[in-house]
């Protein structure tokens, strides 16, 4: 008897034995089945997700197809090879564009800003005096001489609130993340890989034949190999991992039709951000500087002092003097560690982990789907 009253065709189409099981309906799970199934389209491959939608961020993200700020990147040059890293990010946005192509994503290149505020005109400086530096250092990995500019003399044109200092990354740009996801939603159905929603993965054991996936609702996989793609979450089911989790909250004003914000926006060493979407509204993240500790959760949620600290952006830098309706609130969970790489490697026989994106999944996660693909095939 099995655990899970699977009636023969749900055994057959879907809960069957797979080549490839991948945990974690992202984007890296997504585009890892795709690259899996242009590699060897004759594998049986399937995506098991443990929510209605996914659960980490590929749905609740701000939507910034970027490589980082500059105040951003002199802190994480000190983490290690950051060409290479920015190298990766820039691949993969250019693969989630050729995967999906720009209309299905409504990628907008609408280029970047870091606001510094005039009490902060040191760290302006700092990052100003660097524009050479990351202009020369990144030639090679965006293909322009010149990524970053100092366009203060554009602070007038937004109309925010003590704002001294505006930096300009030129090839910065913008999506839409549902339609991202209903898009690569689409192509794996398309390309014959079920994506099961509600399937938690309780445990993951060697098996005769390969690893046997315990899920939550009863029912049992067998596959030859596995793919984490949780992300944030990966330490639940592989505590070896080293992941952190950080929660990022996110509010969307009232439709503004007044307001012109054209461009993606940075603050406060990139834990900040906003855009305004297509409707006119909003868009403001951020703020999990403010209690590291108390943001270190895969549990969804809403904290008061950062969401005082976002309206607090709103009202006296971004919108100055206004006070718009907040429409939407929700938080997303990234995943977070020691390294700026993200951990691509085989973590147990036969079981491969592609997570940790580092708060750049939008960036990061096609790229990493790929290679996820490729060490599967290599086996």
């Amino acid at each position: 008897m099995r655990d899970f009253a699977l009636s023969y065709w749900e055994h057959q189409a879907f809960f069957g034995p797979a080549d490839v099981a991948i945990i974690g309906a992202g984007l890296v799970g997504l585009t890892a089945a795709l690259y899996l199934k242009q590699r060897r389209p004759d594998w049986r491959v399937v995506v098991l997700e443990r929510g209605p939608l996914p659960s980490g961020a590929s749905t609740k993200n701000a939507g910034f197809a970027c490589f980082g700020s500059i105040s951003e990147l002199i802190e994480q040059e000190k983490c290690g090879d950051l060409q290479a890293v920015v190298a990766a990010r820039c691949e993969g946005l250019a693969r989630l564009r050729e995967l999906l192509g720009d209309a299905a994503l409504d990628y907008q290149p609408v280029g970047g800003y870091e606001l510094f505020r005039h009490e902060e005109a040191t760290l302006a400086a700092e990052c100003r005096d660097k524009i050479d530096y990351f202009n020369q250092l990144l030639a090679p990995v965006v293909g322009h001489a010149r990524t970053f500019r100092d366009a203060s003399d554009e602070a007038g044109r937004f109309g925010f609130g003590g704002v001294g200092t505006l930096l300009r990354n030129e090839h910065e740009g913008s999506l839409d993340a549902g339609r991202m996801m209903r898009a690569l939603l689409a192509h794996t159905w398309a390309a014959d890989v079920p994506v099961l929603t509600n399937c938690a993965v309780d445990t993951i054991e060697a098996s005769a034949t390969g690893q046997q996936l315990r899920l939550a609702n009863g029912a049992v996989i067998e596959a030859s190999q596995v793919l984490l793609a949780t992300n944030a979450f990966a330490t639940e089911l592989l505590p070896e991992l080293a992941v952190t989790p950080g929660r990022g909250q996110v509010l969307v004003t009232e439709p503004l039709p007044e307001v012109s914000l054209p461009g993606t926006f940075h603050y406060d060493h990139g834990y900040a951000y906003f855009r305004q979407l297509p409707d006119h509204r909003v868009l403001l993240g951020g703020g999990r500087n403010l209690d590291f500790t108390a943001e270190t959760t895969t549990v969804p949620g809403l904290t008061l002092p950062v969401q005082q600290y976002l309206e607090n952006l709103l009202h006296t830098v971004i919108l100055p003097g206004q006070r718009p309706r907040i429409d939407f609130r929700w938080s997303g969970v990234m995943g977070f560690g020691p390294a700026l790489a993200p951990i691509i490697d085989w973590v147990r026989p036969g079981v491969l982990a592609a997570v940790r994106c580092n708060g750049m999944g939008v960036a990061m996660g096609a790229g990493t789907g790929w290679q996820a693909a490729e060490k599967l095939t290599l086996g």
